[in-house]
Formats: structure tokens, sequence, C-alpha cells
């Protein structure tokens, strides 16, 4: 399970997954007084503490990235169903940034606050390219095995 690289990649997803969960992403800064900054950063960790609540689709995909590629770690024997589990985490990886979006433009509504991005928001595109390079080598796994099976 180890030695094959698509399992490497998949333990990358997971440890860059749960960091995604511990690390500020979002800086919603909101002018209190004209002195005084109010800033929150956004962390899924602290999420029910954020200034707007209702929005649990980041909390969601923030814990469900780790998750899955960890399932998808012990799914090695089923290579065609992770692959597909992996083409979801991909999707799920796109989604994040949607969500994050949908986030910045209610809190923009609601508070009247500007946003900054900080570098951390970059994991999920990471985890993005580190699902499809994993995706590949399993369809590849895949092609040997049947490519053996039909030299027997």
């Amino acid at each position: 399970m180890i030695q094959r690289i698509q399992t490497v990649y998949l333990l990358l997803i997971v440890a860059l997954g749960v960091t995604l969960c511990f690390v500020p992403v979002l800086q919603l800064v909101s002018p209190v007084e004209a002195t005084t900054l109010e800033v929150y950063d956004l962390v899924a960790a602290q999420f029910l503490q954020a200034p707007i609540a209702g929005l649990w689709g980041l909390l969601v995909a923030t814990g469900l990235i780790p998750l899955l590629a960890l399932i998808d770690i012990f799914l090695y024997k089923k290579r065609l169903l992770q692959a597909r589990l992996n083409i979801f985490l991909a999707m799920l990886c796109l989604g994040y940034y949607g969500v994050l979006a949908i986030y910045i433009w209610q809190a923009r509504l609601a508070l009247g606050t500007d946003w900054h991005i900080l570098p951390w928001a970059c994991i999920p595109l990471v985890c993005l390219v580190l699902t499809i390079m994993a995706t590949r080598r399993i369809l590849k796994d895949e092609a040997l095995v049947r490519a053996a099976d039909r030299i027997r």
C-alpha cells in the first residue's frame, strides 16, 4: 500500500487538509471607528465563532478533504472506486473556492468589510493538483493490472 506513489500523494492531501483546518485562509477587516479596525480571521476550526453564521459549506469542505483522502488510501484494492472517489475529491477542492467566494460576498453585504486572502488559501489548489496526480497513477496501475491479466 505505501509503496505506491499515489498513496504518498494521498497522504500529502491528508496532511495539507488537516493543516487547512487550523490556519486562517481569509481576513475580514471591518472599520469600527475611524481609528480602529476590527479584524476577523477565518479559520475552519473556529468557524462557529465567525462574524457571519450560516455558511456551513466551508466547514464541511474543509473537513471532507482530508477525510475522503484518508478513506481513499484504504481502497487500494478497488482501483476504479478509488479513481472515482479522487474525481469527487477534486470537485470538492474546487467547490471549496466557490464556497469561499460566497462567504466573501456575504461578509461584504452583511458587515461592509474588506477582505484579504492569506497564502494558506492555496492549500486546496495544491490538494487538487495532488489529487489529479494520484488519479493518473491509479488509472495507470489499473491499466497495468489489466494488461498483466491478459498475458496470463
